[in-house]
C-alpha cells in the first residue's frame, strides 16, 4: 500500500489562520488516487497557534466542519482511508480527536487523545474525565488493517507502548504536534514506538519554519526501527510503499524462537516495578472534584471496622470514598504509625504515650478492642504504619494527612515526606495540623505538598492562619466558624473542610454554606448527600 504524509507549515501568529488554514486545503488537493492511506497532523482546525480558549473557539467554529468535510472529499476522490485530527463535541465536552475515514468518506471511528497537556485542561477547557478511567486501548479495523493511535503529548509516555502492543496494531497513527523537540528526538521517539509495538508508524506533524531544527519531523518508521520517509522541517507531503503485514521478529533471548520484541519483554515483565496504574487509581488533589466526602479515620461508624486500620480505610475506598483522613505518629524508634490518640487505652490493650514506645513493642499490642472491648473477628490487628497505608491505597484516594505532635525529633518529618515519593503520592495527599510552628515548618521545608490549617489553640482565627501559612484548605471545626469564615477563604482562594457531620441534615446545611470537604465516620451516609450537589473543579 501507499502511504501519504502531510505537513503543513505552521505560525504562532493567529492573525494568519486563515491563509494557513487554505495551505492545508491546498496540500489535500494534491493527494492523488495512488495513495491508499493519508495521515494530517493534530489539530487541522486551529492551525495556529490560539492561546486563549476564546481564541481557539474561534478557529473551530470557522474551519472544523469545512477541514472535516475536505478531508471526507479528499477520502473519496482518492479512493484512500484518512487520518485527520481536529475537536469533536461529546456529551461531556469539547476533545481532542482523530478521525478515522474510510474509502467512502465516511467516519468509521475516532481516537480521543490519552494524555492532555495541562494547558488543555485548565486553559482550553478540554474535557479530560475520560482519560481518569481505565480503558483498552483504541483500535480501529479497516480493510483488515488495524490502526492503533497516539496524539502529541501521547507520544512521551512509553509505559503506555506495551498495551498498545498486546491489541497486535499494524499501523500506529500519529497525528501530532511535539512543536519543541528536535528531529532526532522525534526520530528516537518514533523508532522506539514502532520496534516495541511491531507496528509501522505513520506520524504527521506541522513545519514550525523550514529552517528550524525543531517541530515537524513527520515520518513513517518500520517495525525494525528503519525510517521510510522524514520531512524534518520541509512543508510538502511524502509518500512510502510498503507492506503493513510485514512485521519483524528475532530470537526472543539468545538461542530462542523468533518472537515479535513486545513478547519477548512480557516474559519477563514485573509491573510492581513500575509507577501506580491501572483502574484503581483516581483523579489527583488538584483536580479531583469537589464538593467530597472524606471518610474520617476510614469507615468506622457504629463499631463497624476498628478506626485508623487498614480494613476501615479499604471499606472506605471501596464504596467510592474521594478522601481518607487519617492520623500519624512517630514512635519511640522513629516509625510513622496511625493512631488517634496519643495515648493508647482507647483502642488498644496497651497503656501509655504512643511515641514512648518502639514499633516492634507496639506491634506486641491488640489493636483489635475500642474502649477495651474486642471487635468481633478483629481481635489479634496490629497499628498500621503509615507505608502500610501506602502499599495499599497510594493513588487510590486522597488522603488527608493528620501530623500529630508529640517527641518526635525534627527530622523524622522528612521521614514522612520521603515516604510521600517512594509511593508516587505527592499529588494524592495534603498535610493537616492546627500547630503554627509544624504549618510554618512545612511552607518553609517542603511547599510542595499541600497544607490545610487545623483549628488548634485558635480556631476562630483559622482563615487567617490559613493565609499567613500559604495553606491551600482550612478544616473548620463545629461550631467554632459561620459563613464569613467560609466566604473570607474562599474569597483568597481557600478551600473549605468541615470536622465533622454524621447527620445528613447537618451535611447539607454545611453544603449550602459553601463547604468544600465534610469529613464523616458514617461514608456510607454522608456521601449521598454530597452526591446529589454538583461537582465543581477549582483550578
Amino acid at each position: 500500500m501507499k502511504v501519504c504524509i502531510i505537513q503543513p507549515a505552521y505560525s504562532t501568529d493567529f492573525s494568519k489562520i486563515d491563509d494557513y488554514f487554505q495551505d492545508e486545503l491546498r496540500l489535500l488537493s494534491q493527494c492523488d488516487e495512488s495513495m491508499d492511506l493519508i495521515v494530517m497532523p493534530e489539530m487541522c482546525d486551529i492551525p495556529c497557534l490560539a492561546k486563549t480558549r476564546e481564541l481557539a473557539d474561534i478557529a473551530v467554529s470557522k474551519y472544523n466542519e469545512a477541514i472535516l468535510n475536505a478531508a471526507k472529499e479528499t477520502a473519496k476522490r482518492c479512493n484512500a482511508m484518512l487520518f485527520i485530527c481536529a475537536r469533536s463535541e461529546e456529551e461531556t465536552g469539547a476533545r481532542n480527536t482523530t478521525y478515522a475515514i474510510n474509502r467512502q468518506g465516511e467516519i468509521v471511528g475516532k481516537y480521543f487523545k490519552q494524555h492532555l497537556t495541562p494547558g488543555e485542561v485548565t486553559k482550553m477547557r478540554l474535557d479530560s474525565d475520560y482519560t481518569f478511567e481505565w480503558s483498552v486501548p483504541t483500535i480501529v479495523e479497516m480493510e483488515g488493517l488495524r490502526f492503533a493511535f497516539l496524539t502529541c503529548y501521547d507520544f512521551y509516555f512509553y509505559e503506555a507502548f506495551a498495551n498498545i502492543a498486546r491489541q497486535k496494531p499494524d499501523i500506529i497513527i500519529g497525528c501530532s504536534h511535539q512543536r519543541s523537540d528536535t528531529h532526532l528526538a522525534l526520530q528516537i521517539m518514533s523508532q522506539n514506538l514502532a520496534y516495541n509495538t511491531n507496528a509501522y508508524v505513520v506520524r504527521s506533524s506541522v513545519s514550525m519554519d523550514e529552517s528550524s531544527d525543531i517541530g515537524g519531523a513527520s515520518m513513517i518508521v518500520a517495525p525494525t526501527g528503519e525510517v521510510l520517509a522524514n520531512l524534518y522541517s520541509k512543508v510538502g507531503l511524502a509518500t512510502v510503499e510498503l507492506d503493513p503485514h510485514k512485521k519483524y521478529y528475532k530470537p526472543a533471548g539468545f538461542g530462542n524462537p523468533p518472537s515479535a520484541h513486545y513478547e519477548y519483554i512480557e516474559e519477563g515483565r514485573r509491573p510492581w516495578k513500575y509507577r501506580p496504574a491501572g483502574s484503581a487509581i483516581v483523579k489527583p488533589e488538584e483536580i479531583m472534584p469537589y464538593p467530597r466526602t472524606c471518610a474520617h479515620r476510614g469507615f468506622n461508624k457504629h463499631k463497624v471496622l476498628p478506626e485508623n486500620s487498614l480494613p476501615a480505610f479499604g471499606a472506605a475506598v471501596a464504596m467510592g470514598a474521594e478522601e481518607i483522613e487519617f492520623d500519624l505518629w512517630f514512635t519511640k524508634d522513629g516509625e510513622i504509625v496511625s493512631i488517634h490518640d496519643s495515648t493508647l487505652e482507647r483502642v488498644s490493650n496497651g497503656t501509655g504515650k504512643v511515641y514512648d514506645y518502639t514499633l516492634a513493642e507496639l506491634k506486641e499490642f491488640d489493636f483489635g478492642v475500642i474502649k477495651g472491648e474486642p471487635f468481633e473477628r478483629f481481635a489479634g490487628m496490629k497499628i498500621p504504619t503509615f507505608e502500610d497505608i501506602l502499599k495499599k491505597f497510594a493513588c487510590h484516594c486522597i488522603m488527608n494527612i493528620h501530623l500529630k505532635t508529640g517527641g518526635e525529633k525534627p527530622e523524622y518529618l522528612g521521614k514522612v515526606v520521603d515516604l510521600i515519593k517512594k509511593y508516587d503520592c505527592e499529588k494524592y495527599v495534603y498535610f493537616m495540623t492546627g500547630d503554627d510552628d509544624l504549618l510554618e515548618r512545612l511552607q518553609r521545608e517542603y511547599p510542595e505538598i499541600p497544607r490545610c490549617c487545623g483549628g488548634g489553640k485558635a480556631r476562630w482565627e483559622i482563615v487567617e492562619r490559613a493565609i499567613k501559612y500559604g495553606c491551600k484548605k482550612v478544616q473548620l471545626f463545629k461550631p467554632c466558624f459561620n459563613q464569613e469564615m467560609v466566604d473570607k477563604a474562599h474569597a483568597h482562594g481557600i478551600l473549605c473542610n468541615v470536622f465533622w457531620s454524621d447527620d445528613p441534615k447537618e451535611a447539607q446545611e454545611f453544603l449550602d454554606m459553601g463547604i468544600d470537604v465534610i469529613l464523616t465516620n458514617d461514608y456510607n451516609v454522608i456521601s449521598q448527600v454530597v452526591a446529589k450537589k454538583e461537582k465543581y473543579i477549582t483550578y
